[in-house]
């Protein structure tokens, strides 16, 4: 078991304009997103499931080729392999959980 703070762990930018912090256990990665607006993810696809969560701003994604606009309390499960991209609508504060662990961001 581990109590971690936020404030101890360092933010790194993974793409331009997403800067996170990861929290990672045995088998899953939490990532905490501070990303700016206008910020692009590129269309992507990983063996991970992912479930991302809108804490704070206006983003939108597109999963399967479905896009919808995602504000506070919004989540998408996004089953592995799944192509998924992303724009930042304003600055945004998202949460993503990975299983299994991502390893590239350790």
């Amino acid at each position: 078991m581990a109590f971690i703070n936020l404030s101890d762990v360092k933010e790194r930018e993974i793409v331009p304009g997403f800067r996170a912090k990861m929290v990672h256990s045995q088998n899953m990665t939490f990532a905490f997103w501070n990303v700016k607006a206008g910020s692009l993810l590129p269309e992507h696809s990983h063996p991970h499931e992912q479930i991302t969560t809108v804490i704070s701003g206006s983003f939108e994604l597109t999963a399967d080729g479905e896009t919808r606009i995602m504000e506070p309390g919004s989540v998408v499960v996004i089953p592995a392999n799944v192509k998924h991209k992303g724009k930042s609508i304003t600055d945004s504060q998202l949460i993503d959980a990975f299983y299994p662990v991502r390893e590239e961001y350790r």
